[in-house]
């Protein structure tokens, strides 16, 4: 794995700074050091935030070629530098290379698609007005603004490609943005910041600040970031909604993602894919991905066929050594993870819970498990576990499997194999999610596409276009005195 250089600078408006303390970095397989980061002093946040503020007007007004050459510059540099940066994720976050790389993909499709929504965002929407007497000679004219700078809040899970989710949409908008990432996983940043630095976008318009979960609320209170896009734990999502009423806040949340095999998908084929997609994705990312497979919802006349076909696919998956091209599973983010991760499937074990495979801890490592007859009240059942962990029941029917799914606090997305469309449209209309797949796993994601939850999954929506509009507002403008 790519060693990082000794101590990392981190960007204050635009420029490299350093500060007074330093931040270790530490690779959750094998303890060692990562790399070093400077931490800001609270002068140096201050200095960007007001920074942020300064340069606003400017930003917004910034012709879009200006913005599109910004984001198609990272664009390039990240697919040069794909490999490298694929490393650099493997290390500070324990991901399997192979997993990285896709990361590193998505990114490269986040900054892709805000170029192209740059190109054509805010060309304005004309209204008729004459459609009363009093309209006559009136057209209306609506375009969208930046609502102010943004701080954006990156998890560790995807160090690149969540950061990426805050900062390309803003650029796209002209909305200055402040990104704080993970302590954890601080590096992918800073080298995203590395690419932005070699633009021309306004001094001030953007900074990568890794100050401490514990300096995080002042910023979020802060009345000069307006805007607030948070990824991570319910908790700290609820309390900084809690905290600035009055602010745009999106919050992308935890889930404890169904994936619903109905009756009609019964063949051997249907099966096995089922199976295989399920294995793969309750443990791809070490389960660390908010719309991992957790549950497995199998109707009755499909779950004896169905459960031997996952466990055997989870059991095939490879663990170890996340720089192993053949590593499919790899550490999870830190021992402590991997201790609660042990702790709630003793819990569910010693509830009445059949352990059907996995069930062992070794250091930040779980092994992929595969549980049966879980306690509806178990702490496994109730919450997000994070963690390579699945949980397999058996339903009657397709109402009965709709409201296993619902019977949750969290609604972020599902996945339904069923070949029938219209169980489809049943499955969109009933389940309160906020993305419903068909024939495959919750898990996924294409970046363009509107994404989030419902219930305790969290408010607003990211994908490129659904966030530039959440930073931004709708401003009319009406023209008097026209022959229309």
């Amino acid at each position: 794995m790519t060693t990082a250089t000794p101590t990392h600078a981190f960007w204050l408006a635009g420029r490299e700074a350093t500060g007074d303390e330093t931040l270790e970095v530490t690779s959750p397989w094998d303890g060692r050091t990562v790399g070093t980061v400077s931490v800001p002093t609270e002068a140096q946040v201050e200095e960007a935030v007001a920074a942020a503020a300064e340069v606003a007007a400017e930003f917004a007004a910034t012709p879009a070629h200006v913005r599109v050459a910004a984001l198609d510059h990272v664009v390039r540099r990240l697919t040069e530098r794909a490999e490298e940066i694929a490393r650099l994720i493997s290390a500070e976050n324990g991901k399997p290379i192979k997993w990285a790389r896709g990361e590193v993909g998505r990114a490269v499709s986040v900054f892709r698609w805000a170029a192209e929504e740059a190109r054509r965002f805010n060309g304005g929407t004309t209204q008729r007005l004459d459609t009363d007497a009093g309209g006559t000679g009136r057209l209306a004219l609506t375009r969208r603004f930046p609502r102010g700078p943004v701080l954006g809040i990156a998890p560790f899970n995807f160090p690149l490609n969540l950061s990426a989710h805050k900062v390309a949409p803003a650029i796209a908008v002209g909305a200055p943005i402040i990104l704080k990432p993970a302590p954890a996983t601080p590096l992918s940043a800073l080298l995203l910041g590395e690419l932005l630095a070699e633009t021309d976008l306004p001094a001030g318009s953007w900074s990568v600040l890794p100050v401490p979960n514990d300096r995080m609320p002042s910023l979020v209170r802060d009345e000069r970031l307006p805007v607030v896009s948070f990824t991570g734990s319910g908790p700290v999502g609820w309390s900084i909604l809690d905290s600035v009423p009055r602010k745009r806040v999106t919050l992308e949340l935890g889930g404890n993602g169904a994936a619903v095999v109905l009756a009609d998908y019964s063949s051997e084929a249907d099966l096995d894919w089922a199976a295989q997609r399920i294995a793969t994705f309750s443990n791809y990312q070490g389960g660390q991905s908010c719309i991992s497979v957790q549950r497995v919802i199998a109707d009755a006349s499909v779950y004896d066929r169905l459960v031997p076909r996952i466990v055997a696919a989870v059991e095939a998956q490879v663990t170890g050594d996340p720089s192993d091209d053949a590593t499919d599973v790899g550490p999870l983010i830190s021992e402590d993870a991997a201790k609660r991760v042990e702790s709630w499937v003793d819990e569910a074990v010693a509830a009445g819970a059949k352990l059907l495979t996995g069930g062992k801890r070794d250091g930040a490592a779980y092994a992929p498990t595969v549980l049966a007859d879980v306690p509806a009240d178990a702490t496994i059942a109730c919450e997000e576990v994070f963690g390579p962990v699945l949980t397999v029941t058996s339903v009657d029917g397709e109402e009965a499997a709709f409201a296993a799914v619902n019977d949750s606090k969290y609604g972020l997305q599902a996945g339904v194999f069923t070949h029938d469309v219209q169980t489809a449209f049943r499955a969109h209309r009933t389940l309160e999610v906020g993305g419903v797949i068909i024939g495959d796993v919750p898990s996924y994601r294409a970046d363009q596409m509107p994404y989030g939850g419902a219930k305790e999954s969290g408010i607003g929506r990211e994908g490129v276009l659904y966030a530039m509009e959440d930073y931004t507002y709708e401003r009319v403008m009406v023209l008097t005195g026209l022959e229309l």
